[in-house]
């Protein structure tokens, strides 16, 4: 096998051996090297999103007659052609790497450079026009420029999470409407209670879902707040004193997205609790997931020996084993995904509360696990959407035969006989196997035309006084 040819670059290390055809530098091989970890690689939104840093930067600079035109109209460039998606391969150090992403930040700043100057005429590694620090990097520092990154991405694929969420909210609500005559038992503890109509069950879900949606959107709303300006430490050190007000107003050009500097860059390079915010509501939101997937899971079961109440879309066989077996496997992956999604905020959480004096160095893991959250919702919840929530069919007659064999029908007789009398009559359903509805009329607690006026599907279901029956 041939050996692959390299070129030699210098750090403040001193010397190290490139591949030649790499658009990455010295500092990014280095970061290969000493972070052989999990072969994962950033978000394409986190890329995208530094790819924005750094073209804004550029023009702030260069208006700022900090930076040279020429200079700046390569890096533009440069930075162009990776928005459109070139060169998108050569981002190669792992999601886990050197405190605060500097790793990645210098693997960004070499492959902008290397470009550039490619684009100026100069071969990859001479720097001889742009140099990836002081000119990539101009006016900034790591650490405003990364969380300014991860606030972008995270705002950038957090728009597409919020498009799925407000399509399954539709979806469950559209279901609510569709099954708003279907009376039911409800289920208490898991066992039976007063009735339910299955449209609001599943009506409720879809405003579930919205809420949700409407927190992730108020979390998100906090990440447009960017630390860029802010420099090492906070202070601003060797930016120009416009610049901060002026970056965020060519990056809001750039993205498309309402930014602003931070009130405080001090306290907006210390802390990530916009990043925590927008994490915790992805964990709530996986919450509601589990839990009506769950639910979908259970109204489903059977079909002979379970609930039995919906039938979800059947979308491939279920067993290797059983024949005509078909299992619930887009609420199954979903509960999977969930989890991973909660797993993951406790990893931001620990990252978060680990923020030191001036910095939090574990932003890289923010990054990964919040943007991979992302990915995964985004992904998978339309087509939930339109696999399993739009196909599913209610069982009209057996959820009224639940409703009619239910005990908790006994609660309709609270406020005519009390609480110890329905309960008596309760029992002596469930011990002779007769119906509420025959002990009732039998022991004449009712006339069948008031147990008809009780049992009404839609006032049973809705505040009533069941003394006016």
């Amino acid at each position: 096998m041939a050996a692959t040819k390299t070129r030699t670059e210098r750090d403040a290390l001193g010397p190290v051996e490139v591949p030649a055809d790499a658009y990455w530098g010295a500092q990014t091989q280095r970061a290969v090297g000493n972070f052989p970890v999990s072969g994962l690689r950033a978000h394409p939104a986190l890329i995208r999103a530094y790819c924005m840093v750094k073209l804004a930067a550029a023009r702030t600079n260069c208006r700022l007659s900090k930076l040279d035109s020429k200079l700046s109209a390569a890096i533009e460039k440069a930075c162009e052609e990776v928005l459109a998606g070139v060169l998108l391969d050569q981002w190669v150090v792992d999601v886990y790497q050197a405190g605060a992403g500097t790793s990645f930040n210098m693997n960004t700043n070499e492959v902008l450079a290397n470009r550039a100057n490619e684009i100026l005429g100069a071969p990859l590694g001479s720097y001889k026009f742009v140099h990836p620090n002081d000119h990539v990097n101009m006016s900034q520092s790591t650490n405003d420029s990364f969380p300014t990154a991860m606030h972008l991405a995270a705002l950038l694929v957090g728009a597409e999470v919020a498009d799925a969420l407000w399509g399954l909210a539709d979806a469950l609500a559209e279901k609510g409407r569709q099954f708003d005559s279907i009376i039911k038992s409800g289920r208490t503890h898991l066992q039976d209670a007063v009735p339910v109509r299955l449209g609001q069950e599943f009506a409720a879900y879809g405003l579930a879902i919205r809420r949700a949606a409407e927190r992730l959107a108020e979390a998100l709303g906090a990440c447009g707040e960017l630390p860029l300006g802010g420099s090492a430490t906070g202070t601003g050190l060797n930016t120009h004193p416009q610049y901060a007000a002026m970056v965020a107003g060519d990056l809001s050009k750039i993205s498309g997205l309402d930014l602003r500097p931070a009130e405080n860059l001090h306290l907006a390079m210390q802390s990530m609790a916009p990043v925590a915010g927008v994490s915790a509501a992805l964990r709530n939101l996986a919450l509601e997931l589990v839990r009506i997937a769950n639910d979908l899971r259970l109204l489903s079961s059977g079909p002979r020996t379970g609930l039995a109440e919906i039938r979800l879309p059947a979308v491939q066989p279920g067993s290797s084993i059983m024949p005509g077996k078909v299992n619930p496997v887009m609420a199954e992956c979903l509960n999977m995904i969930a989890m991973q999604v909660i797993g993951n905020d406790t990893a931001v959480a620990l990252a978060v509360q680990a923020g030191q004096l001036e910095l939090n160095v574990m932003m890289p893991l923010m990054a990964h696990n919040v943007l991979g959250s992302m990915e995964i919702l985004k992904n998978f919840l339309p087509v939930f959407t339109e696999r399993c929530v739009k196909g599913i069919e209610a069982d009209a007659d057996r959820c009224r035969a639940y409703f009619e064999s239910s005990l908790g029908l006994a609660t309709i007789l609270n406020q005519r006989v009390g609480y110890e009398k329905a309960a008596e009559t309760a029992k002596e359903a469930a011990a002779t196997g007769k119906t509420l509805r025959e002990l009732i009329l039998e022991k004449k607690l009712m006339t069948e035309e008031q147990l008809a006026r009780a049992l009404d599907p839609r006032r049973i279901t809705e505040p009533n006084d069941a003394t006016q029956v």
